[in-house]
């Protein structure tokens, strides 16, 4: 290489080792409540007009500039000069963490996912990989000390986990619900579906009130359905799903599968095997999950955050899957038939059939 080689070399290494500033920097303004605090100028807000909604010290008013610049220039919000100095505005990605006023609100994700338990996890890698020990753990125990189920059972980390959980669903099912082909995935519901593992029942209640004729079901955890709030249209069991799913027309599976390990996911295929009728009868299972690689290309921003989220799911011994892995899972649980259809964003709709 010759010096001009090794110097962008370096400069694409150093961006490397400090990406992890964005994530922090997006976690900080979420806490914050930045994007609020934008929202209620009209959109459009001045460093001092975010200092005064958010509670920030005057004194640090040249660091929230420096906050904002990481976070400008990253595409979290614009930013346009006046007169009177830098006047910022909302984006596409921060009109998504908007807690008022906006069609979603997904500000909770970002506290479940930019975790310092999380973060801990990634730091255990290299002990993961070369210790017999921490090889029968996965990264997030060897930094923690206990599974990430464990860390969020109870406690703060439940309460933030279960937020992110109970927000992503009810983003992805208004955007699913809201278009054409829902009829097809869910209107078709003869007369029952069960959400696995479905937290706090944001998805299933969507499902119920855009499908009145289908009798939705959560089934969780006793300590996650106790934390539930009351739906009308909804019916919340406390169970495992490892140990009996209720009978149902169909059942759902939003993000849960890639939390598992191949083995665990054939059990817990099996499971739903049992608890809906044949294929004639309207029996099938729907997944929402990442589909690696699957689809045409979206751009590299959708391509790292697959592989990216991958990496994530590695650190609690979870994994994303590619068509043939997935499909090695399907036919060793017993079922006979699967439709990968619509896209939505990174993940996929999969109709499996037994």
């Amino acid at each position: 290489m010759n010096t001009d080689e090794l110097l962008r070399a370096q400069v694409e290494l150093y961006h490397h080792c400090f990406a992890f500033v964005k994530s922090l920097a997006l976690n900080a303004a979420t806490d914050l409540r930045i994007p609020d605090a934008i929202h209620r100028r009209g959109g459009a807000a001045t460093l001092s007009d975010v200092a005064a909604e958010t509670g920030i010290l005057p004194t640090k008013l040249s660091s929230l500039r420096r906050l904002m610049r990481v976070l400008t220039t990253s595409g979290v919000f614009s930013v346009v000069d006046d007169a009177g100095g830098p006047v910022y505005k909302l984006t596409n990605v921060s009109r998504l963490l908007v807690g008022t006023g906006g069609r979603a609100n997904l500000s909770p994700v970002v506290g479940a996912f930019v975790s310092p338990f999380l973060v801990a996890a990634l730091f255990s890698m290299r002990e993961w990989f070369t210790d017999e020990r921490a090889a029968a753990m996965s990264p997030f125990e060897v930094a923690n000390g206990r599974t990430i189920w464990e860390t969020t059972a109870a406690g703060r980390s439940s309460e933030i986990f279960n937020a992110g959980m109970a927000a992503d669903s009810r983003f992805t099912m208004d955007s699913i619900l809201r278009e054409e082909y829902s009829d097809a995935v869910f209107g078709a519901v003869r007369g029952s579906l069960v959400d696995i593992s479905g937290g706090h029942g944001a998805a299933a209640s969507a499902i119920a009130s855009a499908f009145p004729h289908v009798k939705c079901t959560v089934l969780d955890l006793p300590h996650v359905v106790a934390g539930a709030p009351a739906h009308d249209n909804v019916t919340i069991i406390a169970g495992d799903m490892f140990d009996y799913i209720p009978p149902a027309d169909v059942l759902l599976l939003k993000w849960i599968l890639h939390d598992w390990n191949d083995q665990d996911c054939v059990k817990i295929l099996r499971r739903c095997k049992e608890a809906i009728p044949v294929r004639d009868k309207g029996g099938k299972v729907i997944v929402i999950d990442m589909v690696v690689g699957s689809g045409e290309s979206q751009g590299i921003v959708s391509t790292e955050t697959e592989v990216l989220l991958d990496g994530f799911m590695m650190c609690m011994d979870g994994i994303e899957r590619e068509e043939h892995e997935r499909r090695k899972i399907f036919v060793e649980s017993g079922f006979t038939d699967y439709k990968i259809s619509t896209t939505m964003g990174i993940r996929r709709i999969i109709e499996l059939y037994p």
